[in-house]
């Protein structure tokens, strides 16, 4: 069983935190996961900075921004990952876009990222129909392959992502790009219904994750409390993770402090759905 697996079958959490790596600075990066760990997340997106991260929002396109400015490159992640396995054990799952990882050699990226301790791959702009060599590679080096179901795919495609995908099935909340909204969409939970009947036809136990637009813990309350095995907070976090960076009045104490609570205040909206 993968790592993200038994972040599941665990159930101690459902909470899924995105950052960018790099943002404000690699080493604040690795202290920014340590912290999100203690605080119970399940499970750790890591966001590789990429010039042209199309299904991401103005928020985590500037962080990519930042940190790119910075000149935090694709191979510093793996000390990245490497560094925060010696911290702890928490699922990292990478997400990334195509062009970089075929550019640096697709089993080359794969294998290293599995040799730092990464535990699943998730690249946005990859349909399972062009994902063979992907799947196949990653497999065989212990990776999980993560899927995402569009709120306007149809039953059958739905059918097909969930047979492609491992680890968890990730559900986008709303039609668009990444960012904070202040209403979950109408449908969801029908969607999130569909979604869940689709993975449990996949014979594979599937968890169903739900992001994109989350921000506070009454909307990850009410996911949750609509059947979401875990919930992805991305921007949100990475607005202030951002903004806090860039105050001269918090320093790097401060800033860990407030990710911290941030983290603390979400993890709230998972025990209201629960209680």
């Amino acid at each position: 069983m993968s790592r993200i697996s038994s972040a599941f079958e665990a159930q101690t959490s459902h909470l899924i935190p995105f950052i960018t790596v790099g943002d404000p600075d690699l080493p604040t990066t690795v202290e920014i996961v340590v912290e999100l760990a203690r605080q119970g997340a399940a499970i750790i997106e890591l966001g590789l900075p990429y010039s042209d991260p199309i299904a991401d929002g103005p928020i985590i396109q500037l962080s990519s921004q930042r940190a790119l400015n910075k000149g935090v490159r694709l191979g510093d992640i793996f000390g990245v990952v490497r560094t925060i396995r010696q911290r702890c054990d928490v699922p990292l799952v990478l997400f990334t876009y195509c062009n970089p990882i075929y550019r640096y050699g697709l089993e080359r990226f794969l294998r290293e990222a599995a040799d730092a301790g990464a535990d699943g791959i998730l690249m946005p702009d990859i349909p399972p129909e062009e994902a063979g060599d992907l799947r196949e590679i990653a497999s065989r080096y212990g990776l999980d392959v993560i899927f995402l179901v569009a709120p306007t795919s149809t039953p059958e495609r739905v059918d097909l992502i969930c047979q492609a995908s491992t680890g968890f099935v990730y559900l986008v909340a709303a039609t668009g790009v990444t960012g904070t909204r202040t209403q979950l969409a109408s449908n969801l939970a029908e969607k999130l219904d569909l979604v869940k009947a689709s993975a449990k036809r996949s014979g594979k136990h599937l968890p169903v994750a739900v992001g994109f637009g989350v921000s506070s813990p009454e909307q990850v309350s009410s996911i949750r409390a609509m059947g979401a095995d875990g919930v992805v907070v991305g921007s949100a976090l990475v607005e202030r993770i951002g903004r806090w960076a860039q105050d001269p009045g918090i320093d790097a104490t401060g800033l860990l402090e407030r990710v911290g609570s941030f983290a603390a205040e979400l993890q709230t909206g998972l025990s209201l759905s629960e209680a």
